[in-house]
Protein backbone atom coordinates (compact mmCIF):
# COMPACT_ATOMS: atom_id res chain seq x y z
CA UNK A 1 0.00 0.00 0.00
CA UNK A 2 2.58 2.48 0.95
CA UNK A 3 4.01 2.51 -2.47
CA UNK A 4 1.01 2.65 -4.25
CA UNK A 5 0.81 5.92 -2.19
CA UNK A 6 3.91 7.25 -3.14
CA UNK A 7 3.55 6.30 -6.83
CA UNK A 8 0.03 8.42 -6.74
CA UNK A 9 1.84 11.21 -5.19
CA UNK A 10 4.50 11.51 -7.73
CA UNK A 11 2.19 10.60 -10.55
CA UNK A 12 0.07 13.95 -9.41
CA UNK A 13 3.29 16.05 -9.09
CA UNK A 14 4.35 15.04 -12.36
CA UNK A 15 0.54 15.96 -13.60
CA UNK A 16 0.99 19.17 -11.96
CA UNK A 17 4.26 20.11 -14.06
CA UNK A 18 7.26 18.89 -11.23
CA UNK A 19 10.43 17.33 -12.85
CA UNK A 20 10.35 13.24 -12.31
CA UNK A 21 13.32 13.30 -10.06
CA UNK A 22 11.88 16.38 -8.16
CA UNK A 23 8.65 14.27 -7.99
CA UNK A 24 10.45 11.07 -7.03
CA UNK A 25 11.80 13.23 -3.78
CA UNK A 26 8.87 14.42 -2.78
CA UNK A 27 6.56 11.75 -2.96
CA UNK A 28 8.93 9.72 -0.86
CA UNK A 29 9.06 12.24 1.49
CA UNK A 30 5.52 13.20 2.04
CA UNK A 31 4.96 9.86 2.44
CA UNK A 32 7.78 9.29 5.22
CA UNK A 33 6.47 12.35 6.57
CA UNK A 34 3.04 11.48 7.51
CA UNK A 35 3.49 7.84 8.03
CA UNK A 36 5.96 8.56 10.70
CA UNK A 37 7.16 5.22 10.38
CA UNK A 38 11.26 5.93 9.54
CA UNK A 39 13.01 9.36 9.73
CA UNK A 40 13.19 11.67 6.50
CA UNK A 41 16.92 11.21 6.98
CA UNK A 42 16.23 7.72 4.97
CA UNK A 43 16.18 9.71 2.05
CA UNK A 44 20.19 11.25 2.30
CA UNK A 45 21.43 7.66 3.62
CA UNK A 46 20.04 5.98 0.19
CA UNK A 47 21.17 8.21 -1.91
CA UNK A 48 24.65 7.58 -1.79
CA UNK A 49 24.20 4.00 -2.10
CA UNK A 50 22.18 4.42 -5.35
CA UNK A 51 25.49 5.67 -7.72
CA UNK A 52 27.62 2.93 -6.25
CA UNK A 53 27.88 0.68 -9.19
CA UNK A 54 30.85 0.10 -11.10
CA UNK A 55 28.86 -1.72 -14.41
CA UNK A 56 27.11 2.20 -13.79
CA UNK A 57 29.99 3.87 -15.30
CA UNK A 58 29.72 1.90 -18.99
CA UNK A 59 26.30 4.12 -19.06
CA UNK A 60 28.42 7.64 -19.13
CA UNK A 61 31.14 6.17 -21.73
CA UNK A 62 28.55 4.56 -24.45
CA UNK A 63 26.55 7.64 -24.46
CA UNK A 64 29.60 9.84 -24.97
CA UNK A 65 30.81 6.91 -27.53
CA UNK A 66 27.07 7.97 -29.20
CA UNK A 67 27.31 11.29 -29.67
CA UNK A 68 30.94 11.11 -30.57
CA UNK A 69 29.82 8.71 -33.36
CA UNK A 70 26.49 11.01 -34.45
CA UNK A 71 28.74 13.83 -34.90
CA UNK A 72 31.84 12.86 -36.86
CA UNK A 73 31.70 11.54 -40.33
CA UNK A 74 30.97 7.64 -39.46
CA UNK A 75 27.40 8.09 -39.32
CA UNK A 76 27.69 8.66 -43.49
CA UNK A 77 30.05 6.22 -43.87
CA UNK A 78 27.38 3.81 -42.07
CA UNK A 79 24.76 5.04 -44.39
CA UNK A 80 26.63 4.77 -47.89
CA UNK A 81 27.61 1.37 -47.16
CA UNK A 82 24.75 0.22 -45.54
CA UNK A 83 23.01 1.89 -49.06
CA UNK A 84 25.60 -0.46 -51.33
CA UNK A 85 24.51 -3.36 -49.24
CA UNK A 86 20.74 -3.25 -49.39
CA UNK A 87 19.70 0.01 -51.26
CA UNK A 88 18.54 -2.27 -54.61
CA UNK A 89 16.15 -4.13 -53.49
CA UNK A 90 12.60 -3.68 -53.09
CA UNK A 91 11.84 -0.72 -50.48
CA UNK A 92 14.87 0.54 -50.74
CA UNK A 93 16.81 3.60 -48.58
CA UNK A 94 13.66 1.93 -46.17
CA UNK A 95 15.93 -1.28 -46.03
CA UNK A 96 19.02 0.82 -45.82
CA UNK A 97 17.52 2.95 -42.80
CA UNK A 98 16.97 -0.23 -41.16
CA UNK A 99 20.55 -2.09 -42.00
CA UNK A 100 22.28 1.24 -41.22
CA UNK A 101 20.47 1.38 -37.31
CA UNK A 102 21.76 -2.43 -37.14
CA UNK A 103 25.26 -1.28 -37.42
CA UNK A 104 24.79 1.90 -35.55
CA UNK A 105 23.39 -0.01 -32.44
CA UNK A 106 26.76 -1.95 -31.99
CA UNK A 107 28.33 1.32 -31.29
CA UNK A 108 25.92 3.63 -29.65
CA UNK A 109 23.04 1.91 -28.45
CA UNK A 110 21.12 5.08 -27.17
CA UNK A 111 17.93 5.05 -29.36
CA UNK A 112 17.96 9.33 -29.42
CA UNK A 113 21.50 9.37 -30.99
CA UNK A 114 19.96 7.00 -33.71
CA UNK A 115 16.98 8.93 -34.33
CA UNK A 116 19.09 12.41 -33.58
CA UNK A 117 22.02 11.86 -35.60
CA UNK A 118 21.83 8.68 -38.32
CA UNK A 119 17.98 9.90 -38.86
CA UNK A 120 18.76 12.88 -40.12
CA UNK A 121 20.81 11.88 -43.14
CA UNK A 122 18.41 8.94 -43.89
CA UNK A 123 15.36 11.28 -43.59
CA UNK A 124 17.44 13.38 -45.60
CA UNK A 125 18.38 10.94 -48.24
CA UNK A 126 14.84 9.64 -48.45
CA UNK A 127 12.98 12.68 -49.04
CA UNK A 128 15.69 13.61 -51.85
CA UNK A 129 14.42 10.69 -53.75
CA UNK A 130 10.86 10.77 -53.32
CA UNK A 131 10.20 9.12 -50.60
CA UNK A 132 7.03 9.82 -48.27
CA UNK A 133 8.02 12.30 -45.69
CA UNK A 134 5.82 10.25 -43.31
CA UNK A 135 6.81 6.73 -44.18
CA UNK A 136 10.78 8.24 -44.04
CA UNK A 137 9.58 9.15 -40.32
CA UNK A 138 8.04 6.12 -39.02
CA UNK A 139 10.81 4.06 -40.44
CA UNK A 140 13.36 6.03 -38.95
CA UNK A 141 11.95 5.78 -35.42
CA UNK A 142 10.51 2.20 -35.88
CA UNK A 143 14.46 1.07 -36.70
CA UNK A 144 16.16 3.37 -33.70
CA UNK A 145 14.79 0.93 -31.46
CA UNK A 146 17.12 -1.32 -32.38
CA UNK A 147 19.73 0.61 -30.92
CA UNK A 148 19.18 0.08 -27.28
CA UNK A 149 18.70 -4.10 -28.08
CA UNK A 150 21.90 -4.64 -29.58
CA UNK A 151 24.87 -3.81 -27.52
CA UNK A 152 26.12 -1.74 -26.17
CA UNK A 153 22.57 -0.37 -24.69
CA UNK A 154 22.05 2.15 -22.17
CA UNK A 155 18.92 0.92 -20.78
CA UNK A 156 20.60 -2.62 -20.76
CA UNK A 157 22.97 -0.82 -18.18
CA UNK A 158 20.08 0.51 -15.63
CA UNK A 159 18.45 -2.65 -15.98
CA UNK A 160 21.73 -4.71 -14.70
CA UNK A 161 22.22 -2.00 -12.27
CA UNK A 162 18.70 -2.42 -10.95
CA UNK A 163 18.00 -6.21 -11.16
CA UNK A 164 21.43 -6.92 -10.07
CA UNK A 165 22.44 -9.31 -13.11
CA UNK A 166 25.67 -9.45 -15.50
CA UNK A 167 26.18 -6.80 -17.66
CA UNK A 168 27.81 -9.01 -20.39
CA UNK A 169 25.38 -11.45 -20.24
CA UNK A 170 22.30 -9.13 -20.65
CA UNK A 171 24.53 -7.51 -23.96
CA UNK A 172 25.13 -10.96 -25.06
CA UNK A 173 21.42 -11.52 -25.29
CA UNK A 174 20.48 -8.48 -27.48
CA UNK A 175 22.13 -9.84 -30.69
CA UNK A 176 20.34 -11.94 -31.69
CA UNK A 177 16.80 -10.17 -30.88
CA UNK A 178 18.52 -6.84 -32.26
CA UNK A 179 19.22 -8.74 -35.46
CA UNK A 180 15.62 -10.22 -35.45
CA UNK A 181 14.07 -7.24 -34.96
CA UNK A 182 15.74 -5.35 -38.13
CA UNK A 183 14.69 -8.28 -39.82
CA UNK A 184 10.75 -7.95 -39.00
CA UNK A 185 11.17 -4.37 -40.31
CA UNK A 186 12.77 -5.12 -43.09
CA UNK A 187 10.40 -7.99 -44.35
CA UNK A 188 7.49 -5.62 -43.31
CA UNK A 189 8.59 -2.54 -45.63
CA UNK A 190 9.02 -5.03 -48.44
CA UNK A 191 5.73 -5.81 -48.31
CA UNK A 192 4.22 -2.59 -48.15
CA UNK A 193 6.10 -1.16 -50.87
CA UNK A 194 5.40 -4.43 -52.75
CA UNK A 195 1.89 -4.48 -52.41
CA UNK A 196 1.40 -0.46 -53.18
CA UNK A 197 0.91 1.00 -49.91
CA UNK A 198 4.05 2.82 -50.28
CA UNK A 199 4.81 3.69 -53.82
CA UNK A 200 8.70 4.52 -54.42
CA UNK A 201 11.27 3.57 -56.99
CA UNK A 202 13.72 1.29 -57.35
CA UNK A 203 17.49 2.43 -56.77
CA UNK A 204 19.91 0.97 -59.36
CA UNK A 205 22.46 -1.60 -57.70
CA UNK A 206 25.75 0.25 -57.37
CA UNK A 207 28.93 -1.23 -59.48
CA UNK A 208 31.50 -3.40 -57.45
CA UNK A 209 33.68 -0.77 -57.62
CA UNK A 210 31.48 1.45 -55.39
CA UNK A 211 30.24 -1.06 -53.14
CA UNK A 212 34.19 -2.14 -52.23
CA UNK A 213 35.10 1.14 -52.37
CA UNK A 214 31.88 2.47 -49.57
CA UNK A 215 33.13 -0.64 -47.40
CA UNK A 216 36.81 0.05 -46.93
CA UNK A 217 35.79 3.88 -45.92
CA UNK A 218 33.27 2.19 -43.54
CA UNK A 219 35.42 -0.60 -42.95
CA UNK A 220 37.12 0.86 -39.54
CA UNK A 221 33.38 2.42 -37.91
CA UNK A 222 32.60 -1.33 -38.82
CA UNK A 223 35.00 -3.13 -37.06
CA UNK A 224 33.76 -0.98 -33.51
CA UNK A 225 30.72 -3.84 -33.36
CA UNK A 226 32.99 -6.73 -34.26
CA UNK A 227 35.52 -5.44 -31.76
CA UNK A 228 32.53 -4.73 -28.92
CA UNK A 229 31.26 -8.65 -29.53
CA UNK A 230 34.61 -9.92 -29.68
CA UNK A 231 35.52 -8.80 -26.21
CA UNK A 232 31.96 -9.83 -24.80
CA UNK A 233 32.87 -13.35 -26.00
CA UNK A 234 35.87 -13.68 -24.91
CA UNK A 235 36.05 -11.74 -21.75
CA UNK A 236 39.19 -9.52 -22.26
CA UNK A 237 37.51 -6.85 -20.90
CA UNK A 238 34.46 -5.48 -18.91
CA UNK A 239 31.52 -3.90 -20.40
CA UNK A 240 32.89 -0.75 -18.82
CA UNK A 241 36.43 -1.23 -20.03
CA UNK A 242 34.88 -1.65 -23.56
CA UNK A 243 33.03 1.28 -22.92
CA UNK A 244 36.12 3.80 -22.37
CA UNK A 245 37.62 1.67 -25.49
CA UNK A 246 34.81 2.50 -27.59
CA UNK A 247 35.20 6.44 -27.00
CA UNK A 248 38.68 6.11 -27.86
CA UNK A 249 38.10 4.77 -31.43
CA UNK A 250 35.23 6.99 -31.85
CA UNK A 251 37.63 10.15 -30.99
CA UNK A 252 40.28 8.63 -32.72
CA UNK A 253 38.07 7.88 -36.11
CA UNK A 254 36.40 11.42 -35.81
CA UNK A 255 39.72 12.96 -36.20
CA UNK A 256 41.17 10.63 -38.38
CA UNK A 257 38.24 11.96 -40.85
CA UNK A 258 38.64 14.91 -40.31
CA UNK A 259 34.85 15.74 -39.42
CA UNK A 260 35.20 16.03 -35.69
CA UNK A 261 36.98 19.19 -34.88
CA UNK A 262 37.22 20.51 -31.19
CA UNK A 263 33.67 22.57 -31.23
CA UNK A 264 31.98 19.20 -31.96
CA UNK A 265 34.03 17.46 -29.14
CA UNK A 266 32.77 19.68 -26.75
CA UNK A 267 29.36 20.19 -27.87
CA UNK A 268 29.33 16.15 -27.75
CA UNK A 269 30.84 16.02 -24.01
CA UNK A 270 28.04 18.40 -23.06
CA UNK A 271 25.48 16.40 -24.28
CA UNK A 272 27.22 13.42 -22.86
CA UNK A 273 27.00 15.17 -18.98
CA UNK A 274 23.25 16.29 -19.80
CA UNK A 275 21.88 13.01 -20.56
CA UNK A 276 24.06 11.24 -17.94
CA UNK A 277 23.03 13.52 -15.30
CA UNK A 278 19.48 13.26 -16.09
CA UNK A 279 19.98 9.27 -15.60
CA UNK A 280 21.76 9.48 -12.98
CA UNK A 281 19.60 11.94 -11.05
CA UNK A 282 16.67 9.39 -11.82
CA UNK A 283 19.05 6.50 -10.44
CA UNK A 284 19.63 8.74 -7.73
CA UNK A 285 15.99 9.48 -6.22
CA UNK A 286 14.65 6.22 -6.90
CA UNK A 287 16.53 4.65 -3.98
CA UNK A 288 15.07 5.46 -1.12
CA UNK A 289 11.90 4.53 -3.00
CA UNK A 290 13.38 1.03 -3.66
CA UNK A 291 14.42 0.90 -0.34
CA UNK A 292 10.70 1.55 0.67
CA UNK A 293 9.63 -0.56 -1.51
CA UNK A 294 11.76 -3.59 -0.16
CA UNK A 295 11.39 -2.95 3.34
CA UNK A 296 7.34 -3.16 2.81
CA UNK A 297 7.31 -6.43 1.46
CA UNK A 298 6.05 -5.30 -1.77
CA UNK A 299 7.23 -8.00 -3.76
CA UNK A 300 5.92 -10.54 -1.69
CA UNK A 301 2.77 -9.09 -1.50
CA UNK A 302 2.34 -8.57 -5.47
CA UNK A 303 4.20 -11.96 -5.88
CA UNK A 304 1.59 -13.45 -3.73
CA UNK A 305 -1.57 -11.58 -5.93
CA UNK A 306 -0.05 -13.08 -9.05
CA UNK A 307 0.18 -16.69 -8.11
CA UNK A 308 -3.27 -15.78 -7.13
CA UNK A 309 -4.29 -15.12 -10.86
CA UNK A 310 -1.54 -17.56 -12.24
CA UNK A 311 0.54 -19.96 -11.63
CA UNK A 312 1.67 -20.54 -15.10
CA UNK A 313 4.92 -18.56 -16.21
CA UNK A 314 3.57 -18.15 -19.63
CA UNK A 315 0.24 -16.23 -18.49
CA UNK A 316 2.28 -14.83 -15.96
CA UNK A 317 4.53 -13.11 -19.06
CA UNK A 318 1.51 -12.43 -20.76
CA UNK A 319 -0.34 -9.90 -18.10
CA UNK A 320 3.44 -8.61 -17.82
CA UNK A 321 3.75 -7.32 -21.45
CA UNK A 322 0.01 -5.86 -21.27
CA UNK A 323 1.23 -3.85 -18.27
CA UNK A 324 4.39 -2.84 -19.47
CA UNK A 325 2.87 -1.70 -22.99
CA UNK A 326 0.58 0.73 -21.30
CA UNK A 327 2.77 1.78 -18.94
CA UNK A 328 5.15 2.64 -21.85
CA UNK A 329 2.82 4.43 -23.47
CA UNK A 330 2.86 6.96 -20.27
CA UNK A 331 5.90 6.88 -18.92
CA UNK A 332 9.36 7.40 -19.90
CA UNK A 333 11.40 4.03 -20.08
CA UNK A 334 14.07 4.69 -17.43
CA UNK A 335 11.39 5.41 -15.21
CA UNK A 336 9.91 2.48 -15.69
CA UNK A 337 12.32 0.74 -14.49
CA UNK A 338 13.41 2.47 -11.45
CA UNK A 339 10.11 1.39 -10.74
CA UNK A 340 9.15 -1.74 -11.93
CA UNK A 341 12.64 -3.69 -12.58
CA UNK A 342 13.01 -3.90 -8.53
CA UNK A 343 9.81 -5.56 -7.91
CA UNK A 344 9.07 -7.35 -11.04
CA UNK A 345 12.47 -9.13 -11.87
CA UNK A 346 12.60 -11.22 -8.35
CA UNK A 347 9.09 -12.55 -9.36
CA UNK A 348 9.70 -13.95 -12.66
CA UNK A 349 12.54 -15.56 -11.43
CA UNK A 350 10.23 -17.08 -8.90
CA UNK A 351 8.52 -18.57 -11.48
CA UNK A 352 11.27 -20.03 -12.82
CA UNK A 353 11.89 -17.47 -15.86
CA UNK A 354 15.46 -17.18 -16.85
CA UNK A 355 16.31 -13.49 -15.63
CA UNK A 356 18.29 -12.46 -18.86
CA UNK A 357 14.98 -13.57 -21.12
CA UNK A 358 12.46 -11.64 -18.68
CA UNK A 359 15.15 -8.29 -19.41
CA UNK A 360 14.93 -8.73 -22.89
CA UNK A 361 10.99 -8.99 -22.21
CA UNK A 362 10.75 -6.00 -20.23
CA UNK A 363 13.20 -4.00 -22.41
CA UNK A 364 11.68 -4.60 -25.55
CA UNK A 365 7.84 -3.75 -24.01
CA UNK A 366 9.15 -0.50 -23.10
CA UNK A 367 11.04 0.47 -26.24
CA UNK A 368 7.74 -0.17 -28.05
CA UNK A 369 6.38 2.81 -25.69
CA UNK A 370 8.32 4.99 -27.44
CA UNK A 371 6.54 4.40 -31.03
CA UNK A 372 3.21 4.93 -28.90
CA UNK A 373 1.35 7.93 -28.42
CA UNK A 374 0.60 9.54 -26.46
CA UNK A 375 4.03 10.09 -24.80
CA UNK A 376 6.36 8.25 -27.54
CA UNK A 377 9.59 9.74 -26.86
CA UNK A 378 11.04 8.86 -30.62
CA UNK A 379 7.37 10.37 -31.90
CA UNK A 380 8.30 13.59 -30.34
CA UNK A 381 11.85 13.44 -31.83
CA UNK A 382 10.87 12.37 -35.40
CA UNK A 383 8.12 15.16 -35.30
CA UNK A 384 10.54 17.95 -34.00
CA UNK A 385 13.03 16.68 -37.17
CA UNK A 386 9.81 16.83 -39.56
CA UNK A 387 7.24 19.12 -38.71
CA UNK A 388 4.36 16.27 -38.67
CA UNK A 389 1.91 16.17 -36.21
CA UNK A 390 1.25 13.59 -33.76
CA UNK A 391 -1.73 12.38 -36.07
CA UNK A 392 0.41 12.22 -38.98
CA UNK A 393 2.72 10.04 -36.54
CA UNK A 394 0.67 7.59 -35.20
CA UNK A 395 -0.98 7.30 -38.73
CA UNK A 396 2.20 6.35 -40.46
CA UNK A 397 4.15 4.28 -37.60
CA UNK A 398 0.91 2.57 -36.62
CA UNK A 399 1.74 -0.20 -39.64
CA UNK A 400 5.00 -0.90 -37.75
CA UNK A 401 3.34 -2.10 -34.51
CA UNK A 402 2.35 -5.43 -36.10
CA UNK A 403 5.71 -6.59 -36.99
CA UNK A 404 6.89 -5.12 -33.06
CA UNK A 405 4.49 -6.90 -31.89
CA UNK A 406 5.39 -10.39 -33.37
CA UNK A 407 8.79 -9.96 -32.50
CA UNK A 408 7.42 -9.69 -28.95
CA UNK A 409 6.02 -12.86 -29.47
CA UNK A 410 8.84 -14.71 -30.30
CA UNK A 411 11.36 -12.84 -27.64
CA UNK A 412 8.48 -13.87 -25.04
CA UNK A 413 7.46 -17.40 -25.70
CA UNK A 414 10.92 -18.56 -27.43
CA UNK A 415 13.29 -17.57 -24.38
CA UNK A 416 16.03 -19.82 -26.64
CA UNK A 417 16.04 -16.54 -28.92
CA UNK A 418 17.53 -14.23 -26.14
CA UNK A 419 19.17 -16.80 -23.86
CA UNK A 420 21.48 -18.95 -26.46
CA UNK A 421 24.31 -16.33 -26.74
CA UNK A 422 24.72 -15.71 -22.70
CA UNK A 423 24.50 -19.79 -22.34
CA UNK A 424 26.97 -20.36 -24.45
CA UNK A 425 29.51 -17.58 -23.87
CA UNK A 426 28.63 -16.35 -21.03
CA UNK A 427 31.08 -16.72 -17.92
Amino acid sequence: MSVLIILGIIFVAVFLGMPVAFAFIFGTSVYLYVEGAYPLTVIASRLGPGLDSFPLLALPLFIFAGNLLGGSGVARRIFDFANSAVGHIRGGLGHVNVFASIIFAGMSGVAMADAAGLGKIEMEEMERHGYPKDFSAAITAASATIGPIIPPSGIMVLYAVLANIALDKLFLAGIIPGLLLGGFLMISIYFMVKLGKVKVGLLPKESMRVRLKNFVRAAPALAIPVFLVVGLITGVATPTELGALTCLAAIILGFAYKDLNLRTFYRCAVETVKTTGILGMLILVAAPFTWLSGVGNVGDLLMNFMNGLTTNPWVFLALINVVLLVAGMFMETSVVLLIAVPILAPIAISYGIDPVHFALVMLVNLLMGTLTPPFGSLLFVMMNQTGLSLHQMFRAIAPFYFPFLAFLLVITYVPSVTTFLPNLFGN
